[in-house]
């Protein structure tokens, strides 16, 4: 008895699969495919190269943006900080997502065709399961940045030292690599009987699954389930993080302050927001309910646009990062993108602070004879932490 059998009015997000005798009745024609069909954008050639020009456009500006990132961080030591760690990993993984999927997407709009190879479906499958479920991973691991440095100022050097970053990017990392074997070794186990045109501008889960025709698909329908599920509580995390946050942020007394750091988080929930309503559509959507050019754009907003904007929301709005750029690339151009008169003057603080040298019956004496430099460190506009500044002691 099958699964529709049992229960008639299901609705699943997947075809109903076969029973045991179809699956060994359509092993053959699983074996016997050697590449698949993309979805192309459009039929005619003069929109083939219309897609080509704006996905090239696209990923140009991902490559420039995530590429300045990390050259950046990497060549500043001033920007070997816990978030500048965690933003660097970010920008790899953009530049891999991205990577994944557009470069062959442009490739068949310029050559007018939609072939692409059963091993490069296999490995376009891994890298983008490896690289989104290791970005979304990382961006939980940010949020917790952000509430320990906003929140929890005096233990940040603590709980976010060298070692600590270190193994939560690894984690990011093990978890997308754990995610794009589990997901990749199953749905490729799965016989195909429907043919090999992939409904979609790249090897997705989803559509590969409408292929198959055997009761092991619903293995891979659980693992969905599951992975949504921890992608949903990561969410949680997040937005449980921000809301620490704001509350911290309303009792600044600076309304410049309560603006700059409103105006630094939302866009982070934003983006976020975007790719797990986008991904949800995707994966989680009845079958049932298709429109070819409604899901072609909703996996355009959750696969290329996020690594595209995110170096923007996350990174090149920070102005130390700004002022990096700016010594690492001079030029007028850098210098009308970073104009000076936009520095915020709150990010790095110098007073003075006396020492007394004597003291007499009356206590300690109140002209300052030596004073030193004190530097405040700041998060985003935050005082963090207040540290002796890099410079020698001043006689007055």
């Amino acid at each position: 008895m099958s699964l529709r059998e049992v229960c008639p009015n299901l609705s699943l997000p997947f075809p109903p699969c076969t029973g045991l005798h179809g699956q060994r009745q359509q092993m053959a024609n699983s074996s016997s495919i050697t590449h698949f069909l993309l979805l192309p954008f459009s039929g005619t050639r003069q929109l083939q190269l219309l897609h080509f020009c704006l996905f090239l456009a696209i990923y140009l500006a991902a490559l420039l943006g995530n590429g300045l990132i990390i050259t950046t961080i990497a060549w500043d030591h001033h920007l070997h900080t816990p978030m500048y760690f965690f933003l660097l990993y970010l920008a790899l993984l953009d530049l891999g997502a991205i990577s994944t999927t557009v470069p062959k997407s442009m490739a068949n709009s310029l050559r007018d065709t939609t072939d692409i190879s059963y091993a490069g479906c296999v490995a376009q499958v891994f890298l983008f399961v490896f690289f989104i479920s290791a970005e979304f991973s990382l961006l939980t691991t940010m949020s917790y940045d952000r509430y320990i440095a906003i929140c929890r100022p005096l233990h940040y050097e603590t709980l976010l030292g060298s070692r600590v970053c270190l193994h939560l990017a690894a984690a990011a990392w093990a978890c997308g690599f754990f995610h794009g074997v589990l997901h990749t070794a199953n749905i490729f186990s799965l016989p195909l009987c429907q043919g090999n045109a992939v409904d979609q501008f790249f090897c997705e889960i989803p559509q590969i699954l409408k292929l198959s025709c055997s009761t092991s698909c619903l293995r891979e329908l659980w693992l969905i389930l599951v992975s949504a599920c921890l992608y949903f509580l990561c969410f949680v995390f997040m937005v449980v993080s921000y809301v620490q946050i704001f509350r911290a942020v309303l009792r600044i007394p600076s309304q410049q302050g309560r603006h700059k750091a409103f105006a630094t988080c939302l866009p982070h929930l934003a983006v976020v927001s975007l790719f797990i309503t986008t991904g949800s559509i995707v994966y989680l959507k009845p079958s049932s309910i298709s429109f070819p050019s409604l899901d072609l754009v909703v996996s355009v907003l959750y696969s290329v646009v996020p690594p595209a904007v995110n170096p923007l929301i996350y990174s090149l709005r920070n102005q130390k990062l700004k002022d990096a750029l700016r010594k690492l690339i001079p030029g007028c151009l850098l210098s009308k993108i970073c104009p000076r008169g936009n520095r915020s003057k709150g990010i790095t603080q110098y007073r003075l602070e006396t020492i007394p040298l004597q003291s007499g019956s009356s206590g300690p004496l109140q002209v300052p004879a030596v004073c030193i430099l004190v530097q405040t460190r700041y998060h985003d506009s935050f005082p963090v932490q207040t540290v002796p500044a890099p410079r020698e002691s001043c006689i007055t």
